[in-house]
């Protein structure tokens, strides 16, 4: 029987995983095959290449291994949304973007399933906090 001897977060660009530094040394010390994983995730990430993305890593006592991605986080669907490099060091003075309430409500049922609610409405709340506080500025249309 397999039982879970570690688990490995890491935020890895899709379909650019390679056995270079944070992969490697964190797989390394595990175990695991470095190059075996860079293989399932580059092929499994083909449509999000380029796109930073979460992914949880299981390790087994056989040293096997499974991995589960997640939606890109908030923040940066956020900057993508509004074509921005980054968010307002003073967010309550300095607007550096703009977005509606219905790309918010966009971003929030892409990324519900990440979450920790179980609402859209809460979602969409989250969302709205996170643009709030990169300085973005909320447009209700």
């Amino acid at each position: 029987m397999l039982k879970t001897i570690k688990k490995i977060k890491l935020q890895i660009k899709g379909g650019l995983a390679n056995p270079a530094p944070p992969i490697g040394p964190a797989l390394g010390a595990a175990g695991v095959n470095i190059m075996d994983f860079c293989k399932q995730y580059n092929l499994s990430t083909q449509k999000s290449k380029g796109k930073l993305l979460p992914v949880i890593i299981t390790i087994y006592n056989d040293k096997s291994f499974s991995f589960l991605i997640k939606e890109p986080p908030v923040s940066k669907q956020l900057l993508e949304l509004c074509k921005i490099d980054k968010g307002s060091k003073e967010s309550n003075k300095n607007k550096v973007g703009k977005i509606t309430l219905a790309q918010i409500e966009s971003i929030a049922k892409n990324k519900i399933i990440d979450m920790n609610c179980f609402k859209i409405k809460s979602a969409i709340s989250m969302v709205a906090g996170t643009a709030r506080s990169m300085g973005i500025e909320i447009l209700e249309i």
